[in-house]
């Protein structure tokens, strides 16, 4: 896991049902390391993303923003780890993400948390917390190539007054220093047929909930998950 922290790289993601993961990584395995911790493949982890009052995160992905940030504190549950993470969309695929260590997860920013994120982001507009996700993750590190791929399972959104589950749907992200149409990964999703993704657990979640100030641009997504629920 250190030799592909990966933290600027190239993300390129897949959604899938739920029902082919098995085969999937009957195919992927022989050439991937599986993380466990504790003995366990799947990892919980738990998010709190957060925006400004007129959802410009939100608005910036919609339309197609291709410099934009996101800002979240992500719990690794089980571990007890915990970040303020400023993910950063550098243009051309580019990925790179800046965090610090904290100790809960608050749904309000103190001064050194807001300082912190308007030197990642250049931004220093109020910010407030906007939806929970939660999920279970497992990783797959390539014996040999400098790549990791991570594979989310069992999504819920949530907020104070709502939640939903998406259910029989895989969201997986294949993270490599370059963009490189070699990888095995890739390959298996090419002969499979699953195109590649821009979806954002974000704006899906914000949509799912009815949150969403547009939602135009993401129709195409929508109507994606929407064909692979049934067959889960």
């Amino acid at each position: 896991m250190d030799r592909v922290k990966l933290q600027a790289r190239m993300d390129t993601k897949y959604v899938f049902s739920a029902i082919d993961l098995p085969a999937f990584l009957e195919k992927l395995l022989p050439e991937y390391r599986i993380l466990e911790v504790n003995g366990e493949r799947g990892v919980g982890y738990r998010s709190l993303y957060f925006d400004t009052t007129d959802r410009r995160s939100f608005l910036q992905h919609h339309n197609g923003r291709t410099f934009r940030n996101k800002v979240r504190f992500r719990e690794y549950v089980g571990s007890g780890l915990r970040f303020l993470e400023v993910k950063r969309k550098t243009g051309r695929g580019g990925t790179d993400k800046v965090r610090e260590q904290v100790t809960a997860v608050p749904e309000f920013l103190n001064e050194e948390q807001l300082a912190f994120i308007a030197s990642a982001s250049g931004s220093s507009d109020p910010l407030e917390a906007v939806l929970w996700n939660t999920f279970t993750r497992l990783t797959l590190v390539h014996h040999t190539r400098h790549e990791r791929l991570t594979i989310d399972r069992a999504l819920t959104f949530s907020t104070a007054d709502r939640s939903c589950t998406l259910e029989g749907i895989c969201v997986a992200e294949l993270k490599e220093e370059r963009a490189d149409r070699s990888s095995p990964f890739m390959r298996l999703m090419r002969e499979s047929g699953n195109r590649s993704s821009s979806m954002s657990k974000y704006c899906v979640g914000m949509l799912l909930l009815g949150m969403a100030p547009k939602h135009n641009t993401f129709k195409p997504t929508m109507l994606h998950l929407a064909r692979l629920r049934p067959a889960a």
